[in-house]
């Protein structure tokens, strides 16, 4: 599943992001989210979210 809609994630579950610093590459980053920090419902490059490591970026795909 994919991380556009901000329904579909909360905080415990386990995702990858891209990070700001790996947009261009694509490279993605798992990690546990602590604090979704997008307001709207949905985002074309998917909903920001803060891991509980601290790091930052926009969820790519949310691991079952």
């Amino acid at each position: 599943m994919d991380g556009k809609n901000r329904k579909d994630i909360h905080a415990g579950l386990t995702v990858d992001i891209v990070l700001k610093k790996d947009q261009r590459t694509g490279k993605r980053t798992r990690g546990v989210v602590g604090d979704i920090l997008t307001r709207s419902t949905t985002h074309p490059w998917g909903i920001k979210v803060r891991l509980m490591d601290g790091q930052v970026g926009r969820v790519q795909e949310i691991i079952e």
